[in-house]
């Protein structure tokens, strides 16, 4: 009995605590709307300034316009711009503007040894541009078109014989480095009267190898049956291929109509 009543009671208090739980939440939406009325009761001046706040309250695309919150926009740099468009329709609507970008993307280009092929479809948006641009500026997988698409300067390392150093007119400071140029038929060449070229036959193979989840386990760059030329980027796009003895480095060539690399991501 004595139970009982002790569950009763404990159930009575339950419903006393929830009902003074929905009376305060009455009592703030109350509030709440007596709060919005009196701001939205102002006459002249201070009706709309009432107005104004509760637009800045709500979004400041419909309370400044989109020509305004462009120019805010101009301001930041591409990464703040980019997260802009994941806010709403109306923030990617501004924030993704091909006027907005196009800008970035000169900037991005500005200095850049190589302008990737693929910026030049002209169906993408300038948004869609500089981010491949970015991604492809990171690529450190290279491609045929890569390879065919530059003039490549050719050097001996510290490791190599003496004797192909002396070879070497940029070793001896007297003339600009060798010259190398692969072919999209796997032929590899060099200028006329190179003194290390010899006038000998030249084939290249780009080999990849892959992991089981996907990732690439490795990748280089080999001539003929000679060392493996490892592959790696610079901060200003260009490539080098290089092993213990001699090194590539492609040479910068932004200004190519067209521009260079493989049509198609390649990741």
């Amino acid at each position: 009995m004595a139970a009982r009543k002790r569950k009763q009671a404990a159930e009575e208090w339950e419903r006393r605590k929830r009902g003074r739980r929905r009376r305060m939440r009455r009592r703030g939406r109350g509030r709440r709307r007596r709060t919005r009325r009196r701001e939205g009761q102002g006459e002249g001046e201070g009706e709309g300034l009432g107005k104004r706040q509760v637009g800045w309250a709500g979004d400041p695309v419909e309370a400044l316009g989109e020509e305004v919150m462009g120019r805010v926009m101009e301001l930041l740099d591409a990464r703040s711009v980019a997260r802009c468009t994941a806010v709403s329709r109306a923030w990617r609507g501004v924030a993704a503007d091909d006027r907005l970008w196009a800008p970035k993307c000169a900037e991005l280009m500005a200095g850049k040894a190589h302008i990737p092929r693929l910026t030049s479809i002209r169906t993408g948006s300038k948004l869609s541009t500089y981010s491949m641009a970015i991604m492809d500026g990171k690529r450190s997988r290279i491609t045929k078109e890569d390879l065919c698409d530059h003039a490549w300067e050719y050097r001996f390392t510290i490791a190599a014989p003496e004797y192909w150093r002396n070879l070497d007119p940029s070793w001896k400071h007297t003339g600009p480095p060798m010259r190398r140029y692969f072919h999209p038929d796997g032929y590899h060449s060099a200028d006329p009267h190179d003194a290390v070229w010899g006038g000998h036959e030249c084939a290249y193979t780009v080999i990849t190898s892959f992991v089981g989840d996907g990732r690439i386990r490795e990748h280089y760059v080999r001539i003929n049956r000679w060392p493996p030329l490892k592959v790696s980027r610079k901060d200003d796009w260009s490539w080098e291929l290089s092993n213990h003895l001699y090194r590539y480095n492609s040479i910068p060539d932004a200004d190519e109509k067209g521009c260079s690399g493989p049509l198609f991501p390649v990741w």
